[in-house]
């Protein structure tokens, strides 16, 4: 029985996780023309696949070896409503160091109960023109910090409606920071994706995504963990039973439908299907209380915990009136 077990309960001592940041847009804002191509080809040489993504996919100005990428990158940082989102991030972010020491923090905790996982080298920081909030390399996360400016800023309050909806920008929010470059890091080189998983293999792959989230935040409020406000975690809470009962009604638990997974694990201003006064990504909630519910009941490392197949976690899953 695991009673009085405290599954978060780990020592750090001697547990370090050496983490570099990289601040892009600043480094870029303060070399001058002339020495922004060796400013941007010594950044290559450390990140490759980052430098490659912002240039080439973010800002769409060609590749750092691309005779016109200098110019087009110049016509694209001279553009009025760039230079006042640059301005924005810089005012918002302008100690860096703190946020790295945060995520690095998280990744000691997470260590010391995975200690042979592997772990980010360096954050790179840097505006994807809204392309991504966290994304993973093989050794890097890179962070769009123009999508932690906050709902209320002049220049996130300004994106179009059509391709921005209220509740993405209301997701727009710097307290999440860290917690998503953690949660990046994690479901891209911690938890293993399948093809062709049905509904409740991805709940649960998402539930130990997530229950490694809070392992490396463990003081951290449980509705901050799944991204949700208070009153979205308690409405969740007190409906877990009623969205349990309409997967199994519905024969939903087993099927592999892309767009009913796509439902119940995506961002959105609700779960599809499920009342609209509900949070989003109510399978992804269901799968983490799965994992939680596990280890209620048994007293094992989260590494253990991590090689159960989902087909053993479900079976053990009981609902708390």
């Amino acid at each position: 029985a695991a009673c009085s077990h405290d599954p978060f309960d780990v020592s750090t001592e001697g547990v370090s996780v050496p983490l570099k940041h990289t601040n892009l847009d600043s480094l870029i804002g303060r070399s001058d023309s002339a020495q922004v191509l060796a400013v941007l080809m010594e950044q290559r040489v450390r990140t490759p696949d980052i430098i490659d993504y912002q240039l080439g996919y973010c800002f769409r100005v060609g590749g750092v070896m691309d005779s016109m990428m200098l110019h087009n990158l110049q016509v694209y940082r001279n553009n009025s409503y760039i230079r006042r989102l640059e301005k924005r991030i810089a005012d918002k972010f302008p100690k860096l160091i703190d946020r790295t020491q945060k995520i690095g923090g998280a990744f000691v905790q997470l260590k010391a109960h995975l200690p042979k996982a592997k772990f980010p080298r360096e954050i790179v920081y840097m505006n994807s023109s809204f392309q991504s909030s966290a994304f993973c390399t093989e050794n890097e996360i890179g962070i769009g910090l123009e999508r932690y400016l906050g709902a209320k800023t002049d220049v996130i309050a300004e994106l179009p409606t059509q391709d921005f909806f209220p509740w993405i920008k209301e997701k727009m929010d710097p307290q999440y920071l860290e917690r998503d470059a953690v949660a990046a890091w994690i479901m891209t080189h911690l938890v293993e994706e399948k093809d062709g998983a049905n509904n409740i293999e991805a709940m649960i792959r998402w539930g130990k995504i997530i229950y490694l989230t809070e392992a490396a935040f463990p003081d951290m409020p449980k509705h901050w963990i799944m991204r949700y406000k208070e009153s979205e975690y308690k409405w969740a809470i007190e409906n877990e039973r009623a969205f349990w009962d309409y997967l199994v009604d519905q024969k939903l638990l087993f099927q592999t439908n892309e767009r009913t997974q796509a439902n119940l694990l995506n961002d959105g201003p609700f779960t599809t299907g499920l009342p609209e006064k509900g949070p989003d990504r109510l399978g992804q909630f269901l799968g983490w209380r799965i994992m939680q519910s596990y280890m209620e009941q048994y007293d094992i490392t989260l590494q253990e915990l991590m090689a159960k197949p989902y087909t053993e976690l479900l079976q053990e899953y009981e609902i708390v009136d």
